[in-house]
């Protein structure tokens, strides 16, 4: 069965920077997609970021490019998000979940870390 369990969250000060890290077990982690999703209070789960098999492609939502890099260690069995330059509208629970293929749902999630960022 697969499990994500994310960690790295925290309070930061607008600007600054926090990396977040997603750990997977009981798969073959190179065989999934992997992304990052956020939810914060009155809204709507928010993508964020994705990564192919290889790391050779990333996706980004339009408010966190230039500020938000995902990347991939396999070996590792990890997926990372290192959050720059970051902004009070960032706050929310930060979610990495899995998927087998792009027809496919995320169908494996973590339980999510909470990232908050102050003025």
């Amino acid at each position: 069965q697969v499990q994500l369990v994310e960690s790295g969250g925290g309070l930061v000060q607008a600007g600054g920077s926090l990396r977040l890290s997603c750990a997977a077990s009981g798969c073959t982690f190179s065989s999934f997609l992997m992304g990052w999703f956020r939810s914060a209070p009155g809204k709507e789960r928010e993508f964020v970021a994705s990564i192919t098999l290889s790391g050779g492609s990333t996706y980004y939502v339009d408010s966190v490019k230039g500020r938000f890099t995902i990347s991939r260690d396999n070996a590792k069995n990890t997926v990372y998000l290192q959050m720059n330059s970051l902004k009070p509208e960032d706050t929310a629970v930060y979610y990495c979940a899995a998927r087998e293929d792009i027809y496919s749902p995320y169908a494996y999630w973590g339980q999510g870390t909470q990232v908050t960022v102050s003025s």
